[in-house]
């Protein structure tokens, strides 16, 4: 079964860092695009970050030079650091993984379960 989990969402002050990761586990050979989405209340689910398997990211217009994406292949983690939060960037942060090549299927479309991240003024 492959799964993605996150962690290392919290509570934090407006200005400080956070960093959240989401590993996917399970029998995987590749995976293509991984990225992360976050949703607050009342709005539409957005893509923060993304980042391909040769490492091209893309990024949010209103994070760039805040937040960045990384990921580590070996390990089938990706990453996003955050600096500089603001009390806009309080939601629930999801995890994405596209293209997900295991042995048995591929997987065009997997969600993390999502961690909040709230960020205090």
């Amino acid at each position: 079964q492959v799964q993605l989990v996150e962690s290392g969402g919290g509570l934090v002050q407006a200005g400080g860092s956070l960093k959240i990761s989401c590993a996917a586990s399970g029998i995987i050979v590749s995976i293509n695009t991984m990225g992360w989405y976050r949703q607050a209340p009342g709005k539409q689910r957005e893509l923060v970050a993304s980042i391909t398997s040769t490492g091209i990211t893309n990024y949010l217009d209103s994070v760039k030079g805040r937040f960045t994406i990384s990921r580590d292949n070996a390990k089938k983690t990706v990453y996003l650091q955050m600096n500089s939060l603001k009390p806009e960037d309080t939601a629930v942060y999801y995890c994405n993984a596209d293209g997900i090549i295991s042995w048995s299927r591929r997987i065009n479309d997997l969600w993390g379960q999502g961690t909040q991240v709230t960020v205090s003024p």
